[in-house]
């Protein structure tokens, strides 16, 4: 999992997302509906953004929606798992099931790199 999350709102330019993720050299931004809602609402990943080029649309219009989440005790085959069934490369880190606050973001790779150090 890499800690801390970056994220916008549903009504950002796709562009802004394009400079938060070229400045923070990440491949997804955690959207956000706004408001007291603070579960987070969708997220937009590199490969979303791409598709999306030759549109002026937001961050809204693009991110994959509903989130998939795990908590920080799943197993790694357990993200993957979720990941082959949602077609996602990135899934939010909560602490528990209760709390949807999200804690970091894990990828694909970051499954791989888990994957290549089991014993």
């Amino acid at each position: 999992m890499t800690p801390g999350i970056l994220t916008c709102g549903r009504t950002a330019p796709l562009r802004a997302v394009a400079a938060l993720m070229t400045k923070h050299r990440v491949h997804a931004i955690v959207v956000f509906a706004g408001g007291d809602e603070v579960a987070p609402w969708g997220v937009i990943s590199d490969l979303d953004l791409v598709d999306a080029i030759d549109t002026a649309g937001s961050a809204g219009s693009v991110a994959a929606s509903p989130v998939v989440t795990v908590t920080v005790d799943d197993t790694l085959a357990h993200a993957a798992q979720l990941m082959r069934e949602h077609a996602t490369s990135h899934l939010i880190v909560v602490t528990d099931e209760v709390s949807p606050l999200p804690i970091g973001v894990l990828s694909t790779l970051d499954v791989a790199r888990a994957f290549a150090e089991l014993d």
